[in-house]
């Protein structure tokens, strides 16, 4: 079961299982979403129209699994969203949607495919981010979920070990998807919800930071990256706890990992165009 499988990651990853030989069942946004992903891959196909917010549409389809007879061999949470904001900005409702979406949705999902899984000593194959390791200004609200979910892939990694299931975190690092040009799209929208004072304030580094993030991630790594771990994850006799993918992600976490806060900032300071000297606006 794929989740997100509508395009990026979730869709090379449901054509390269397919390919592999797996029944892949899809979770997708829309019927013409799951016909295109049939028509691409090589092999089994089952879409199903599911949004991770959807609780019945959930149920509904743990319930397509458990009918179709099939031992369900593993769990990929892909789906996934990611909004840029100023902290001081951001509308409330805007901040619970992301963690709706990218921590209580995949929560959702896990605790209903966990009785397959667990029957089947399936795996669960967890998409995070290497922003699980690190923030990025304006990101916090896509990188403190994507932190959260990692937390919880930890806890289940623990938890389901009597059960023989195996729990592993993703973290791609820059990968080129179609989510690329929807940051940039985005940026207007997001200064727009902001009043007159806000957009004095975060309007030219906001806007120099989505430029550089849209300007780095068009030369990410192809999707089929990480849908390549993905499968070794879930072949691997003992697959690894985490699995880094994508470009610039053993740099990213190694510097995470080991360099001062402060030298950290000021590195990221650079990379994304914002203003280097302490208290510079006051």
């Amino acid at each position: 079961m794929v989740t997100g499988a509508s395009s990026g990651i979730g869709q090379a990853t449901a054509i390269r299982l397919a390919n592999s030989g797996y029944h892949v069942f899809a979770g997708v946004r829309k019927e013409a979403d799951g016909a295109a992903l049939q028509h691409q891959a090589g092999g089994a196909v089952t879409p199903l129209i599911l949004d991770v917010t959807d609780e019945p549409a959930i149920r509904e389809a743990a319930k397509v699994i458990e009918d179709s007879g099939l031992p369900l061999a593993g769990l990929v949470n892909n789906a996934g969203i990611g909004l840029t904001w100023p902290v001081e900005a951001i509308p409330l409702e805007t901040l619970r949607w992301q963690y709706e979406v990218n921590v209580f949705g995949q929560v959702a999902v896990i605790q209903a495919f966990l009785p397959a899984l667990r029957r089947a000593k399936g795996r669960i194959i967890n998409i995070g981010s290497i922003g699980d390791r690190l923030t990025l200004p304006f990101a916090a609200p896509l990188c403190s979920s994507k932190w959260a979910f990692a937390s919880i892939t930890e806890a289940l990694r623990m938890e389901l070990h009597p059960w023989g299931i195996h729990t592993v975190l993703i973290e791609p690092a820059t990968i080129r998807t179609a989510a690329v040009e929807k940051l940039r799209t985005d940026a207007e929208g997001v200064l727009e919800q902001m009043t007159e004072v806000q957009r004095a304030y975060y309007a030219v580094n906001y806007r120099a930071m989505t430029a550089k993030g849209y300007a780095r991630e068009q030369g990410g790594s192809d999707p089929d990256a990480v849908a390549k771990v993905v499968l070794r994850a879930l072949t691997a006799a003992k697959p690894a706890t985490r699995y880094k993918v994508g470009k610039d992600s053993g740099l990213l976490a190694f510097v995470a990992r080991w360099l001062p806060d402060r030298t950290f900032d000021q590195i990221r300071f650079k990379l994304f165009g914002l203003p280097p000297k302490f208290g510079s606006a006051s």
